[in-house]
């Protein structure tokens, strides 16, 4: 059987959240730890990378978050995720990436991603939602802020993609070497990028991003659902 390793990257300096969200908490719990707790069932050892400067309180509740491993990660997501894989032993036959922004992953989704990977022809897979919205490629944007639409995309090909995120492991070293992609925003664009093959699971709608702090009712709302 496969040894996997998964690494949950909560690195991020929340910008856009007005805090370090990974710490925000959704039904008494940090995001943090209930995403280390999804990532559990499957992982023979957990990488957590968190941000490199941390305040006290911050520092201890990483230190309950349960990781088997912590390290500080970089300046992007990309670099972020290299300082986990390095810290993921050697023996390790299957990586998985997982952002602590999405802690309601569910098991059947981490399971549903590693069969996919272990029937083998792949090098990684990732879950994926299809799109019900019109989407516009559009030019960057003038000074005014208006953009000229350059094509519609037929969003019967196109998914929304979310994590958790499989590969080889030898597969995802490769791809961090010889493509350190820092404006990457997932690690199976840097394994397409190397060549490697990746193929889309169904995903879940539940499986929701924390971006803004109007996200966490959401995710506390799914989470309540799902004990009734």
């Amino acid at each position: 059987m496969a040894t996997v390793w998964s690494i949950v990257v909560a690195g991020g300096t929340g910008e856009r959240f007005g805090q370090l969200k990974q710490f925000a908490e959704v039904a008494g719990r940090p995001v943090l730890h209930l995403a280390v707790e999804a990532c559990r069932p499957v992982s023979a050892g957990i990488v957590l990378v968190v941000p490199a400067q941390l305040g006290e309180a911050d520092r201890t509740t990483v230190g309950a978050a349960g990781a088997d491993r912590i390290v500080a990660g970089g300046s992007t997501r990309a670099r972020s995720v290299g300082c986990g894989l390095a810290a993921v032993p050697a023996e390790a036959d299957v990586i998985v990436v997982h952002d602590a922004a999405r802690p309601l992953a569910t098991a059947d989704l981490f399971e549903r991603v590693l069969e996919a990977l272990a029937a083998g022809g792949v090098d990684g897979v990732v879950p994926g939602l299809r799109i019900h919205d019109t989407i516009k490629q559009v030019e960057p944007p003038s000074r005014d802020g208006v953009r000229r639409v350059i094509a519609t995309l037929d969003r019967s090909s196109l998914v929304a993609v979310q994590t958790p995120q499989a590969f080889g492991a030898e597969v995802l070293r490769v791809a961090h070497a010889r493509h350190p992609a820092d404006e990457a925003t997932d690690d199976a664009s840097m394994v397409e990028e190397a060549g490697g093959v990746v193929v889309v699971v169904p995903g879940e709608p539940g499986n929701l991003k924390i971006t803004t702090p109007g996200d966490l009712p959401a995710a506390e709302r799914e989470l309540a659902g799902r004990r009734v």
